[in-house]
């Protein structure tokens, strides 16, 4: 059982306690709605490229190895993360050193100096990254769908950006950034794991050193659905495809949350799933296939990802098709639904049993819906989900997806 308490800083920050039984450790998390979706055309790659400036160096740890070395001292781990939806900083760390951890983050990511000269060092180290990406098949593949499937909406460009973006940010360009979409309303402060070190007046006291600032615009609605093609050719055996649609259920609405990831559960998110038996066991046309759903605040997305010999991809495109064609005209059985259902509630216990997750997840839901679901209700909804709501979900993810493929192939073969 996680305990969930919430209040509202000053700042206008909420601070968000998840008590957990069982754990020695806690993990310490603030997240902002200051994602990749959040950019001007000009400034995409600037969220992620905020994130790596933010390590080099607070008010109180003034430089990256004063960072580094104090996490170390206290036995703590350093990361952060940056989506579309949220830029978010957090260190785990045991719960003995959890006021001392917060100081820490909070002074380093509230404080952060941005220095031009760091700006010229880590903009290479960035550069690289893209580069490292770039010579991947299978993440070039996943940003190549985003934009097949959103266009030049902010939703369809790259966290990471262009690399001749990252050559040109200057340091106003990027404070004027974190000025105006890191707005504590806007975010969030999350403590996730033993609670039993925490002293709640120097908590808030530590996370009011992120200043008040008005409240953020909302993004740009994302875009209806249009179908596209997109193919990027590369000379190579294997083949990365990615198809996308866009289902009918409601962002907002846990219950159909719920019902559509049981949804993608059954079609391809199990080794008992329609499209793991049938493409990869039965015919053997894939070594990697999964079917996945997420939620954007104003859309859902239903993605299905495989890797597999170029030789098979246009094959193994046709069955999926008919598969997720199959699940419209007849539904699923009741006894797929039952073990999906099965299986996507004990995957999200598994996936809850560290704080880092725990903190992550509830980030991710205030930033993007607003509210705080603790893992028990989520838990709950996912036992809940009836097979009339998820034959109602089948019915409703019709039509041809939006594809996006790198390998020896032409758009020509998945028209």
């Amino acid at each position: 059982m996680i305990e969930v308490g919430e209040q509202e800083l000053d700042n206008g920050l909420p601070l968000v306690q998840l008590g957990m039984a069982g754990t020695r450790a806690v993990t310490v998390l603030v997240a902002f709605d200051a994602g990749a979706r959040t950019e001007r055309a000009e400034e995409n790659g600037m969220a992620h490229f905020l994130e790596h400036l933010v390590f080099k160096g607070g008010e109180k740890y003034a430089t990256y190895r004063d960072v580094n070395e104090t996490a170390e001292r206290l036995g703590a781990q350093l990361n952060a993360y940056t989506s579309h939806d949220v830029v978010a900083f957090h260190v785990t760390c045991r719960a003995e050193a959890v006021m001392d951890a917060a100081d820490l983050l909070t002074d380093f990511v509230a404080k952060a100096r941005v220095e031009a000269e760091e700006l010229d060092r880590e903009r290479g180290v960035v550069i690289q990254e893209i580069a490292r990406y770039n010579d991947q098949p299978a993440s070039v593949a996943s940003h190549l769908i985003d934009e097949a499937a959103f266009g030049d909406h902010p939703l369809g460009r790259p966290v990471l950006g262009p690399t001749e973006h990252l050559e040109t940010f200057s340091r106003e360009a990027v404070l004027a950034f974190r000025e105006r979409r890191w707005a504590p309303r806007g975010g969030g402060a999350f403590v996730a794991g033993d609670l039993s070190g925490v002293d709640e007046e120097r908590l808030a006291e530590l996370f009011s050193r992120f200043p008040a600032r008005e409240d953020v615009p909302p993004p740009d609605p994302a875009p209806g659905f249009e179908r596209r093609v997109l193919v990027r050719p590369r000379d190579t055996s294997q083949s990365h495809l990615r198809l996308h649609w866009r289902p009918s259920t409601e962002p907002t609405d846990l219950r159909q949350r719920a019902a559509l990831a049981v949804y993608s559960t059954l079609l391809g998110g199990s080794m008992g799933s329609r499209l793991f038996d049938e493409i990869r066991e039965q015919r053997g046309l894939c070594y990697a296939i999964s079917a996945a759903s997420y939620h954007h605040s104003d859309t859902p997305v239903l993605q299905v990802a495989s890797g597999l010999d170029s030789t098979k991809c246009e094959e193994a495109y046709r069955r999926i098709r008919e598969i997720v064609e199959e699940l419209v005209a007849e539904g699923p059985t009741e006894e797929e639904v039952e073990r999906a259902r099965a299986y996507a509630a004990g995957s999200t216990v598994l996936a809850l049993e560290g704080t880092g997750a725990v903190a992550r997840r509830a980030a991710g839901q205030k930033v993007t819906f607003g509210e705080i679901v603790s893992p028990e209700v989520v838990i709950e909804a996912l036992d809940a989900v009836t097979y009339d709501e998820v034959r109602e979900v089948a019915a409703g993810i019709d039509g041809a997806p939006t594809v996006a493929c790198v390998g020896r192939h032409e758009v020509a073969d998945f028209e």
